[in-house]
């Protein structure tokens, strides 16, 4: 399973890798990994995880 999530606006890069940073760490709690990421022109980020699977 993979699920996507918005990082809002944030035009200084320092703020952006925070907020990826924290948005990553809180989605490994809950069970999925950072695969991917896209800044758009905005100053956005996309950020695409997937879901760990337990063996």
């Amino acid at each position: 399973m993979y699920k996507t999530v918005v990082i809002e606006y944030s035009p200084k890069a320092n703020e952006m890798a925070q907020k990826v940073e924290e948005k990553a760490n809180e989605m490994l709690q809950a069970g999925f990994e950072l695969v991917t990421m896209s800044i758009t022109g905005t100053a956005k980020a996309i950020l695409v995880f997937k879901k760990i699977k337990k063996e």
